[in-house]
Parts: C-alpha cells; structure tokens; sequence
C-alpha cells in the first residue's frame, strides 16, 4: 500500500510538472509571436506594398514622409514647395488614371505598352507625382525617378496623431490618439470608482451589520461575473442617452460614457479587495485606537485606512488593469474614433477596441495586420506593468500584517 501510494504520488507531481511547464511554454510562445508579428511593421514600406512613388527626373524633390504623402493624395498639401520643391502646384497621379488618358483597347490584351505610356505621362508633366505599380513601372525612361521609400519607423508609430490604416498610398499607423483615449477613460474611470468603492469598503468592513454584508458582499462579487457586452448595452441605453441629452451633444457616445461603464466594472474588484484589507486590520489596533479615547470615525481614518493602504493600493492596481484590457463595453459607448481627444466629451477609441473593430478586416500579414499585434504588445506591456504592481503591493501588505 505504502508503494502505490508512493507511485501515486509521484505520477501526480509528474502530471502537475508537466501540466506546469507545457502550459509555461504556450504562454511564452504566444508572447514571442504576438512581439514578432507586430515588430514586423517596421519592415513594412511607408507606401503600399507593391507600389513605388515617382516624380519626373526636374523635380528636386527625392523623398517624402508618410504624412506628407498622404495629404498630398487627399490634396491637403496643393504646391511642391510645402515639401521642399519649387513653387508648382503638385499633380497627383494614380495608375488607373492612364485609362482616362488613353482608351483601353490602345494598350491591347497584354498591356505591353503601358510603361510606356506612363513614361510619356511623367514626361510631359514635371509637377507630377505618380502612383505606379512596381510591374508596370517606366525603368527605360530616363525622366522618371522614384522617390526614396522609408521603411515605417517607430517614432512615427508611437507619435503619430493618425490611425488610418486603410488611406492610400501611405497608410497612417499613429497610436497617439489610441493612447490618449485608453489612458483618458481608464483615468476618469477610476476616478470616478475609486472614492465611491473605497466608501462602500468602509461601509461593509466597519459599519454594515453582518447580516447586511452577508447580502451585499456576494451581490457586489457577483457582479464581476456579468458579461462585459452587457454592461455595454446597459451604457447605450442608459448613460448615452442621458450624457447626451443633458449636456446637449451631438452624440452621447463619449470618452465621459466609457468612464461610467468601466467605474462600474472595476467597483466589484476594487470594493472586494479594499474591504477584505480593512477586514485584515488586526483586532488589537482597533481596541487600542478605541482606547485613547479616538472615535470609531477617527479610528476608521487613522488606523484602519492607513494600515490597510497597501491592500487599497493593490485594489486600484487591479480595477485599472480591468479598465485598461476592456474591449466590448468600451466598443459600444465611446464612439470608437479614431481622433485626438481634447475633452471627456468627445468620441474616442481604445487600443483594446481597435484591435477587436479591425482584426477581423485586416489582411493577414500585412502592414495594417502587424500594427493590430504592435498593439496588442503595448497593451500586454501595459498590463503586465500593473500585474507586477499589484503583486509588489500585495507582498508589502502580507509583509506588513507578519
């Protein structure tokens, strides 16, 4: 008997090894392809793949930014000057406007000519700026030169003010606007539920009777176990309306309506969390406070916060960390735009909700798929920096209880 419980034993601690190490591995192979996929972006050309940006050999313009190119395209950026040229308006010019130029049956089925023609177009015009497939390019002709492509860089990822990742020619990877709008809503957000969750853990730990918080404790938990896409429902239909309503906006679908929607998603955690820190304030500190004659206020203030201040620490830690990762509710009241926000009143996106709103449309391995991993890292960087946070915090207060 003694053998097979023996045998037993170590089969269990084998499995529970294995189990352990296997699911180690996993997790750390998903983090090395979740940062590879997404450090892949700054291989990626500014200008789409397949594609060059050509100028006629007069113009003394050899390079452009991304951001230049693309308010060229969308005629925001009118004279060569602002760029560097001379003072000539620019003349935009996509592949697919050759057929407006020359009728189709001209180039045959094969299309043979089409170099050469595009090489007569750039010719005739030195103000152009054209749009060419790499296939059909004009390498014999002398007047045509290609401007020098740069590979997307990181600062222009992480400071740049414009997410579009579909515009043409140069898709704009800028995460600054989903930076902000994370950071402004999960701030507000915990502004908003901080004070009113440290109330309520005051409220169950020193002065809620015990049949009162045998009721509210398992409510207020339970509510941590509803379905984030409700909770986003329950602000469209609630808050939405009244934001905009009251404060007569345009939409109610604002960075200020997210706040609300994830304060009350990180109540349960930091209401748990926080009570169960003031719970562990030992009996004798309280008597004693009680004692030199302090109030049972004072003694809630003084002794009971301050000595729980770690476990209140490690409360606001972990309902940010919620705020920071939630994608559906934010999805549905925050406007999901893509903008720089300058107020709690505007529509905003998330970097959690931009992921969710583009993966499923951007193709695979392309520039735009790898910025949505690039994403991803930054929000697991993020999250991971507030998991360490709250562990740190939590040793300080199992340090300070021994």
């Amino acid at each position: 008997m003694k053998l097979a419980g023996k045998i037993a034993e170590r089969v269990a601690e084998g499995l529970l090894t294995l189990s352990g190490s296997v699911t180690s591995l996993v997790i750390l192979l998903i983090i090395v392809f979740l940062f590879k996929e997404g450090f892949g972006l700054f291989r990626s050309p500014m200008v789409d793949k397949g594609y060059s940006l050509c100028v006629n050999a007069g113009n003394p313009v050899r390079s452009l930014r991304s951001t230049e190119i693309k308010e060229i395209f969308d005629g925001e950026i009118t004279s060569w000057e602002e760029v560097g040229g001379e003072d000539v308006d620019i003349m935009p010019f996509r592949f697919d406007e050759i057929f407006e130029l020359y009728a189709e049956e001209t180039f045959g089925n094969d299309y043979e000519l089409l170099p050469l023609k595009l090489g007569e177009v750039i010719t005739a015009n030195k103000n152009i700026i054209a749009l060419l497939p790499d296939s059909y390019f004009p390498t014999h002709n002398p007047d045509a030169v290609i401007l020098r492509s740069e590979n997307i860089s990181v600062a222009g990822f992480l400071a740049g003010k414009e997410w579009i990742p579909t515009a043409t020619p140069a898709p704009q990877f800028g995460i600054l606007p989903l930076l902000l709008g994370t950071l402004w809503v999960s701030i507000f957000a915990i502004l908003i539920a901080l004070p009113l969750g440290l109330g309520v853990a005051v409220y169950l730990s020193e002065l809620a009777g015990e049949g009162t918080r045998k009721i509210l404790k398992p409510t207020i938990e339970l509510l941590a176990g509803i379905p984030s896409v409700v909770y986003g429902f329950f602000g469209l239909v609630v808050f939405v309306p009244l934001i905009q309503n009251t404060l007569g906006l345009p939409v109610g679908e604002t960075a200020l309506a997210g706040s609300f929607i994830l304060a009350i998603m990180a109540l349960p955690t930091i209401i748990t969390v926080a009570e169960d820190a003031m719970r562990n304030t030992p009996k004798t500190m309280r008597e004693a406070s009680l004692g030199l004659g302090a109030t049972h206020w004072q003694t809630i203030y003084r002794v009971i916060i301050p000595y729980a201040s770690s476990g209140i620490s490690a409360a606001v830690v972990l309902g940010v960390g919620r705020a920071v990762g939630e994608t559906m509710a934010v999805l549905m009241v925050t406007g999901n735009a893509a903008v720089m926000p300058h107020s709690l009143l505007e529509p905003v996106r998330t970097i959690p909700a931009t992921i969710a709103a583009e993966l499923g449309e951007a193709p695979s391995g392309g520039a735009h798929y790898q910025a949505l991993f690039l994403l991803g890292s930054i929000l697991f960087i993020f999250t991971l920096v507030i998991s360490i946070s709250a562990e740190m915090i939590s040793k300080q207060q199992k340090n300070k209880g021994l």
